[in-house]
């Protein structure tokens, strides 16, 4: 399934947003026009197609192991916490 218009224009903001002046969700609300829990919702979403690979395998790859961390670290704190 090719890419929107949309997913090109957050797969984008999210590679370029510390070029914004300012917080990084008031720009996602200015300049997406929606929410910072949508957009990271649709985020998590885009890294794992086909279509966000190819438009930018190097975001994606950074994304993807960005999440990862957070999930090991996640896992980590759930198992010290028993």
């Amino acid at each position: 399934m090719p890419l929107t218009d949309r997913d090109r224009a957050i797969l984008d903001f999210e590679a370029e947003w510390r070029r914004h002046a300012g917080a990084k969700e008031e720009a996602i609300r200015s300049d997406l026009g929606l929410s910072p829990a949508r957009y990271y919702q649709l985020l998590g979403r885009l890294i794992d197609t086909t279509g966000a690979q190819e438009h930018d395998p190097m975001l994606v790859k950074r994304l993807r192991r960005l999440r990862e961390a957070r999930l090991h670290e996640r896992a980590g704190r759930a198992a010290d916490a028993r």
